[in-house]
């Protein structure tokens, strides 16, 4: 894929990332427990909803990062019951790249498999935040394959923020919008992203306590590693 090209469409998507932390209007709450919110709001990019979670993670968001981050090394598919694979089809640069994640069935099995090929970057804000965001393209070295169908995330990501005075703790707001492809009832659709959303917190906060980052010093810092 071109770099220049990647770049700017990546850099679109990062701000249409920023808006969304940025903009508190108009979300609605849709589940709510265990520390973890789930609120959306109609999407101005597909005819289906925005979703967003916001929770506290007891881990320092380096430990946080290496679990979500969509790069190489990510540690998602050992612990997200949502990811069966994460593979990344052409690195870029150090800091974006294009990735294909595949998803098991879902709501016994109502929800077939599907896979995402996004172009994915990350970056590191002033304040140590952490950013991932992606958005679906078409990759010639990815086409369809059988057994999955093909759905596309409009702009998502996560925000990996530090809580001030608080070293071990990271505040984690993802932002999710994506078509499941198919033919799938919209209630089945509006049923599911709520409570997966919720599922990704209290499996991630699992998986932190398990999984550690590497020690400052034994590897590249950046997002990307």
């Amino acid at each position: 894929m071109d770099p220049a090209l990647a770049a700017q469409m990546s850099e679109a998507v990062a701000e249409k990332m920023f808006r969304y932390r940025r903009d508190e209007s108009g979300w609605k709450t849709c589940r709510e427990g265990n520390g973890v919110t789930v609120s959306w709001r109609p999407s101005t990019e597909f005819p289906g909803n925005l979703y967003r979670g916001e929770g506290v993670v007891d881990a320092a968001p380096r430990d946080v990062w290496a679990c979500v981050k969509p790069c190489p090394g990510s540690l998602r598919e050992a612990w997200d019951e949502n990811v069966s694979s994460f593979e990344v089809i052409e690195s870029i640069s150090d800091t974006l790249c294009v990735t294909r994640t595949a998803t098991p069935s879902a709501v016994m099995k109502l929800i077939s498999p599907r896979d995402f090929v996004d172009l994915a970057l990350a970056t590191v804000q002033e304040d140590g935040t952490l950013v991932s965001s992606a958005a679906n393209l078409e990759h010639p070295l990815c086409p369809p394959r059988p057994g999955f169908v093909r759905g596309l995330n409009h702009p998502c990501g996560c925000f990996c923020e530090p809580v001030p005075g608080e070293p071990g703790r990271t505040r984690l707001v993802t932002f999710f919008q994506t078509d499941l492809g198919g033919l799938l009832p919209q209630r089945v659709v509006d049923g599911f992203f709520p409570r997966s959303m919720a599922g990704f917190y209290a499996n991630l906060r699992r998986a932190v306590r398990l999984e550690p980052a590497p020690a400052e010093g034994t590897e590249d810092p950046g997002p990307i590693q």
